[in-house]
């Protein structure tokens, strides 16, 4: 009994109509990829880019907040709800009041995440050196240390590009991931329907 027998009628059938649409995927690919050139071409403009983008999810989430305090029945959770929603707005309109100010309070964070999650698979690889692949863990954990520690070190002076060097990477990958999704879609052998017993 293969794989594709063994799938509902259902599930082949989202996958068929999946594949009809393999061309989106390429040119949503190709877009992320020029999107990701731009914003290597600029990364500054990336930078406050991201920050807006950061910005006004914050402000939607903190207005959500708010708006979800007044369905709350007791006056210290409402009040916790409320300061927790108006606190994400403040900190939302900062970032289109001042970008450049929440790029350099931004990429501190990011350093001191990429650090802190790079000590964290350090020790995790270490701690269990019997399983398979430690290795790549510790190698993974060590890159990542090194990379918040070179953006600590540049602080607050990369605080212009970092964020946007990020974005474009991530346009970029983005990009090339979507387009081998669509080709693959592309390629794969249609799906057998189950046969009637």
């Amino acid at each position: 009994m293969t794989l594709n027998s063994d799938m509902p009628d259902d599930f082949k059938k989202a996958i068929s109509e999946t594949r009809t649409k393999w061309g989106w995927f390429v040119v949503l690919g190709i877009l992320l990829l020029i999107f990701g050139g731009i914003a290597f071409g600029n990364l500054f403009v990336a930078t406050i880019a991201s920050v807006y983008v950061i910005g006004i999810l914050m402000l939607i989430g903190g207005i959500v907040e708010i708006i979800h305090s007044f369905g709350v029945k007791t006056w210290g959770s409402f009040f916790w709800w409320f300061l927790s929603g108006l606190l994400y707005a403040v900190a939302g309109f900062l970032a289109f009041y001042n970008p450049l100010l929440v790029s350099v309070v931004l990429t501190f964070l990011l350093a001191v995440s990429l650090i802190a999650a790079g000590v964290l698979r350090l020790w995790v690889g270490l701690s269990d050196r019997t399983a398979p692949g430690w290795g790549w863990v510790v190698a993974a954990g060590v890159v990542t240390i090194l990379a918040g520690l070179i953006i600590a070190f540049r602080w607050p002076v990369n605080s212009l590009w970092v964020l946007g060097l990020f974005l474009a990477i991530d346009l970029i990958f983005q990009g090339w991931s979507n387009i081998a999704f669509g080709l693959a879609l592309r390629n794969a052998p249609p799906l057998e329907s189950k046969s009637a017993v």
